[in-house]
């Protein structure tokens, strides 16, 4: 079959929040008659959620779904690739997100010169102890935003390999733990190629989601205008208020962990992996890598939601930003316009939701 359609119709949550700190929570079903008794205590996390929520909607205008996904990243403790033209908020959101959680920040600017060095650090000789010592780089910090990642070489590309997977580095033999929580956030722009590098594959598989930042309407647009004229002289980035410390970061991301996945559920997520490799569309499929990604994103979807299990429709939140970048579309495919996202879509279309 040739052809792709998006028969993909808006979700639509029926959640109850109670947060008042209870822990006791209900979860309304479709039926109004059915309540759900939570086993987990969402009601701190679903506060600050929707704190954190209401401070980027101050300066970012729409972009819900990006920022719900990004909160997800968050809760389960995954990586980020931005992708967009310039000037949609890519940079901005990722410093807004920054300044609403009390973490260590370190922002680098990928540049064709940048050696791996630059990024992890290097061992210096100190003279008054005879020894070298090791001097350490800017990774070595909570939250890291990379902007222009497809600005550096495949040599220093490959000094995030062992980082953002493992969270740590070797150096000289000795290995070096990183901070927890430890969340990496690039940029890159998706148009222009001069001066760039394409990221290996290697690389893309550690990123949990890559997220598409489009254009705003026209009713964003004029929005953002406004809020752009209010300013006047003052940072937007001055009145952000921290919501969520260290240790509750910690706390969120382990409750997420606990939330319950059916078998019939973990199944469909093996199904829609598997298709990806027999995809006659697809010459690289996604690795088991991407499965567990898909199982952890949609636990945090569930969070999100109120919810200490998983439900199909989470499943399918979390796959199309999970799977886009992590497999390859055949040229011929590719030379007829069709795009990664949309086989994937198809795939979760094809693929039986379990009852």
């Amino acid at each position: 079959m040739d052809t792709f359609e998006n028969n993909h119709t808006p979700l639509t949550e029926t959640s109850n929040h109670d947060f008042s700190g209870e822990t006791k929570q209900t979860t309304t079903s479709s039926d109004e008659n059915v309540n759900f008794q939570t086993r987990i205590n969402l009601a701190p996390l679903l506060q600050s959620v929707n704190e954190i929520k209401t401070e980027l909607s101050s300066v970012i205008v729409g972009q819900h779904k990006m920022i719900d996904q990004l909160l997800v990243a968050v809760l389960s403790n995954g990586h980020v690739l931005l992708e967009g033209v310039p000037g949609v908020a890519k940079t901005i959101t990722a410093k807004l997100l920054s300044k609403t959680l009390a973490l260590d920040f370190s922002r680098i600017q990928f540049t064709p010169d940048l050696m791996p060095s630059d990024i992890i650090g290097t061992s210096v000789f100190d003279l008054s102890k005879s020894e070298f010592q090791f001097k350490r780089g800017p990774i070595f910090s909570n939250f890291i935003l990379i902007d222009e990642i497809n600005r550096a070489p495949a040599k220093t590309q490959a000094a995030l390999f062992e980082v953002m997977e493992e969270r740590q580095i070797t150096v000289d033999g000795k290995a070096y733990k990183m901070d927890t929580p430890f969340l990496v956030i690039a940029t890159q722009n998706p148009i222009e190629q001069e001066g760039t590098y394409r990221l290996p594959e290697a690389q893309l598989d550690r990123f949990l989601f890559k997220i598409s930042i489009d254009y705003p309407n026209l009713d964003e647009e004029i929005s953002i205008l406004q809020k752009e004229n209010a300013l006047q002289d003052r940072n937007k980035l001055d009145n952000i208020r921290q919501i969520l410390s260290k240790s509750e970061i910690g706390k969120y991301q382990s409750l997420v962990k606990q939330i319950m996945v059916e078998s019939h559920l973990v199944e469909y997520i093996a199904k829609i992996t598997m298709n990806t490799r027999e995809n006659a569309f697809l010459y690289l499929g996604a690795s088991p890598r991407a499965s567990i990604a898909i199982l952890n994103a949609a636990k945090g979807f569930a969070a999100l939601r109120g919810r200490d299990f998983v439900t199909p429709e989470d499943i399918k939140d979390a796959a199309v930003p999970v799977l886009q970048h992590r497999v390859m579309v055949t040229p011929e495919r590719e030379m007829e316009g069709i795009t990664s996202t949309e086989i994937i879509r198809q795939i979760i279309d094809t693929v039986e939701i379990p009852r």
